[in-house]
């Protein structure tokens, strides 16, 4: 029973992945496989808002399951979100300034106090 449920778990990340990737490469589509219409922008921002607050818990469970050193490892594989994040604000008309003030430095601190305990 432990194997199959690995497993799914397994599968459902990788599906999440390419649900994810899918946003980012062919968006409209995306947006209409989530069920929403592409005049709704309110729909991304709050599925925005429901991916910060997991962003945020996730972690603090591998903290309470797994201790510091996974922990360190999810906060260094987290950065990837602000990380990208930069990327979107550039791409998209925002500043080079606020990236790199916003979300680069969260990413920054991510990798850094990750780094720390995960190698402690």
């Amino acid at each position: 029973m432990t194997t199959v449920a690995l497993v799914l778990a397994v599968l459902g990340c990788l599906a999440i992945l390419g649900i994810g990737a899918r946003f980012v490469v062919a968006p409209r589509p995306a947006l209409a496989g989530f069920g929403v219409p592409e005049q709704r922008p309110r729909a991304m921002t709050s599925a925005k808002g429901v991916r910060d607050v997991t962003s945020g818990i996730v972690p603090l469970v591998v903290l309470a399951a797994a201790g510091q050193h996974a922990f360190g490892w999810a906060m260094v594989a987290a950065a990837l979100t602000p990380t990208c994040d930069a990327v979107v604000v550039v791409a998209n008309g925002g500043t080079l300034r606020h990236a790199l003030s916003v979300h680069a430095a969260t990413a920054l601190v991510l990798v850094v106090a990750g780094l720390v305990l995960a190698l402690a």
